[in-house]
């Protein structure tokens, strides 16, 4: 059984000798280590890339199966709903089975899926393909951070989750390039098609290479926890992803976010009286530490902002501006590369400085980008846009590694899977906000301008900029939570090679 909170109070802080010892480690992780790491971090590039490599192919899609495209945007929903369903479950799962158990049903899932899809007859079974691919995909991210805090020391953390930080910026940007150029030659099938040996390969190099860390622990599941989980998580993700859309009536938009916020209620409850008796499937102990809940809630502005900006700068781009989708894809690939290649520079800062001297200038850059935004209009050249989102990828490179980091580095160690499963939680459904807040605002104010007589093109500009304004004031809190982040100490760290467990 895991100790009580209450019990951590020598791993949150550790000995003055300890730490000192610390600062004697060798800059170079163990070859073990690296290689494990390296396989993981490849799986989980190849996973996230797919998610947004989808994108692209809808039109093709919708051509070739003959359906509308709100029933295509199934395909992105679908997947959106799985992410924020598993990934509470994967904080049990990551108990329950050996870290070589989770890879091979992460992995194995994602191939499944990848082969479905791309040998789907038709729509049905291509969303059954893309639910299966989310479902690998939801436990691998937090397989992979919670891989990260048992091999790597505490000296070291900032740097490889730099590393991490690489691919979860670059594979969504280049996806969306990727699958251009195969679309350019052949049929979206082989945007699933061409990754489906690459998965199976990595598959197989992981079976061999990722040992089993901890002992698996007979942690009962909740079943009443599940469907709570999925009504409340998936609720919200598809109640948020449905608001501004005109063919959605107001009762079933209220009457699901209505049942989600119920069912997430109780599924909280739930977890409070579980966790007494650690039987919790998300254990909510890990708000418990102040800079896990500080980092977590400056986190969910973040992805607010950066799910946000993915959807309104194309919008902007090729309805407001005129520009092809080529042209767009191209325009917003340096902002994407931008933040991923500074996430290893960003890693070592955090080793050397902590999380408060970069978050907070990286806040401040990320505001600079929403100035030049609130100024949008049919007059904006292209390159002023490209500045912005250049502006608003670097600031956002500053913030993601030290808060990733510094969340996760406040947890003692037997909260590490609950606190990846919370951050993988909370990206879906702030993505998921994000999205809708900024849908929201730009129709409803391009609506009312386009009504007394603007144009479309400078109505949408109108409401871009609203929702740039609006999105800025609440950016503010990002730079009072960075003043509050303080780098900790949880416990010793890893020092020498890892050693299997069975």
């Amino acid at each position: 059984m895991p100790a009580p909170i209450s019990e951590t109070s020598s791993e949150l802080n550790p000995p003055p000798a300890a730490a000192s010892a610390d600062q004697t480690q060798p800059d170079r992780l163990p070859k073990t280590t690296r290689t494990i790491l390296t396989v993981l971090m490849i799986s989980a590039f190849v996973v996230i890339l797919n998610e947004t490599a989808m994108n692209v192919a809808l039109s093709r899609i919708m051509a070739d199966l003959a359906v509308t495209e709100r029933t295509a945007q199934w395909l992105t929903t679908g997947f959106m709903l799985t992410m924020a369903v598993v990934i509470p479950i994967s904080g049990w799962l990551l108990q329950r089975l050996s870290t070589r158990g989770v890879y091979g049903l992460a992995m194995s899932l994602f191939a499944t899926g990848t082969a479905v899809a791309a040998l789907s007859p038709g729509f049905g079974p291509l969303l059954l393909g893309r639910v299966i691919q989310a479902s690998g995909t939801a436990v691998m991210m937090p397989l992979l951070m919670t891989t990260v805090m048992e091999l790597v020391p505490l000296h070291a953390r900032g740097r490889v989750m730099g590393t991490i930080s690489l691919v979860i910026a670059t594979a969504p940007a280049i996806g969306p390039t990727l699958s251009g150029v195969i679309l350019q030659f052949l049929s979206w099938r082989f945007v699933f098609a061409i990754v489906f040996p690459i998965a199976v390969g990595i598959l197989l190099v992981g079976l061999r290479v990722v040992p089993n860390l901890d002992e698996p622990r007979p942690v009962r599941l909740d079943v009443l926890s599940i469907p709570l989980a999925a009504l409340g998580f998936g609720g919200l993700v598809y109640g948020l992803s449905l608001v501004g859309n005109p063919a959605v009536p107001d009762w079933e938009l209220s009457a699901v976010l209505a049942a989600g916020a119920l069912s997430l209620a109780g599924f909280l409850l739930r977890q409070l009286i579980l966790q007494r008796s650690d039987r919790a499937l998300l254990d909510l102990r890990t708000f418990v530490q102040p800079g896990f809940a500080i980092a977590i809630g400056v986190m969910a502005v973040v992805m607010m902002v950066l799910f946000g900006s993915i959807i309104a700068t194309p919008l902007v781009l090729q309805q407001v501006l005129h520009l092809e989708p080529l042209t767009v894809g191209l325009l917003l690939l340096p902002g994407g590369l931008l933040m991923g290649l500074l996430g290893p520079v960003v890693g070592r800062l955090y080793d050397r400085v902590g999380p408060r001297l970069l978050v907070v200038p990286g806040a401040v850059v990320v505001g600079g980008s929403f100035a030049i935004y609130a100024t949008i209009s049919m007059a904006t050249p292209w390159w002023q846009l490209l500045v912005a989102n250049l502006l608003l990828s670097l600031g956002l490179a500053f913030m993601m590694t030290p808060l990733f980091t510094t969340a996760m580095g406040t947890l003692p160690h037997h909260l590490y899977s609950y606190g990846s499963a919370t951050i993988g939680t909370v990206q879906q459904v702030a993505g998921a906000a994000g999205t809708a807040l900024f849908v929201t605002i730009m129709s409803t104010v391009g609506g009312r301008a386009a009504a007394s007589g603007e144009i479309a093109e400078a109505a949408l500009a109108t409401g871009a900029r609203t929702a740039f304004l609006v999105v800025g004031l609440v950016w503010v809190l990002t730079v009072v939570g960075g003043l509050f982040l303080t780098r900790t100490q949880p416990g010793v760290p890893a020092t020498a090679e890892p050693q299997p467990v069975g």
